[in-house]
């Protein structure tokens, strides 16, 4: 509980787990993180990409570590978290940012459906793997707080993508942080979530204007109300906040970050 504005969105002394660190919209929320005074921890595949984050992360000052594995690995994701309460004897703040957002056809006939099972997977049920194993922890010392990101693809159909899988993928995480944030406030664990918008990120930037995807970015920007995509650092600020104990009486919240996408729609 905040007495004054001295230190209430200092995070200093605090450890940050942050899933899909490594780049994009994760790599901001590390960055924001780390320079409002966490140690933090990256959790993601790719060694290479997670390295070159931790060094500019170091430049801030504290510890920051990489925790190599996959989310949708219950093995995995109960390791890393056991891992980082080994190294530094506690976790206090998980933010669940690993996603993708592969277009998904339903009127595809792969019969597989793997286009769908492989959003869902690493989307929902990643995120939830890692609410579980960290929630356990976080419990056990009595307080934590969880950041999931999802999207304002939750809420409304963005066009001109066909992204069925991702929508309902998001729109479940949203309803997941509402309920573990009843659910687990017994225990003092905090639980929101950030739904941006687009966001200057390889996901939405690195989109070839060519073939089928001609033009979508163009179109995106365009719809966006202050004429502009979201900036990581910016979904970084807004984590720092509800991690902060600004935001203690803040819980099962979803903020939108997107410009004004969603006001005409």
């Amino acid at each position: 509980m905040i007495k004054n504005m001295e230190y209430a969105f200092s995070l200093q002394g605090k450890t940050a787990l942050i899933t899909g660190g490594n780049r994009g919209i994760g790599r901001g929320i590390a960055q924001a993180m780390a320079q409002s005074g966490a140690d933090t921890a990256i959790m993601c595949r790719k060694e290479k990409e997670a390295l070159e984050t931790l060094e500019e992360l170091k430049t801030y000052g504290g510890n920051h570590r990489f925790y190599p594995g996959d989310v949708t690995s219950p093995k995995d994701a109960k390791r890393v978290v056991s891992q980082m309460v080994h190294d530094w004897g506690k976790i206090d703040i998980l933010v669940n940012c690993a996603g993708i957002a592969t277009p998904y056809d339903p009127m595809s006939e792969d019969e597989d459906l793997s286009g769908w099972y492989r959003v869902i997977d690493v989307d929902l049920n990643g995120s939830f793997l890692m609410c579980h194993y960290a929630g356990l922890t976080m419990r056990e010392q009595n307080g934590g707080r969880i950041i999931n990101i999802t999207s304002n693809s939750s809420r409304i159909v963005n066009v001109p993508q066909k992204s069925c899988s991702y929508n309902a993928a998001k729109a479940a995480c949203d309803r997941l942080t509402k309920c573990l944030a009843y659910e687990w406030a017994q225990y003092g664990i905090r639980v929101n979530a950030i739904a941006p918008g687009y966001t200057e990120s390889e996901l939405v930037t690195g989109v070839k204007d060519e073939g089928e995807t001609k033009g979508w970015t163009a179109y995106w920007k365009r719809q966006t109300p202050t004429g502009r995509f979201n900036q990581p650092i910016e979904i970084g600020a807004a984590a720092v906040f509800l991690a902060s104990e600004a935001a203690e009486q803040i819980t099962g919240a979803v903020l939108t970050i997107d410009g004004g996408y969603m006001l005409a729609r």
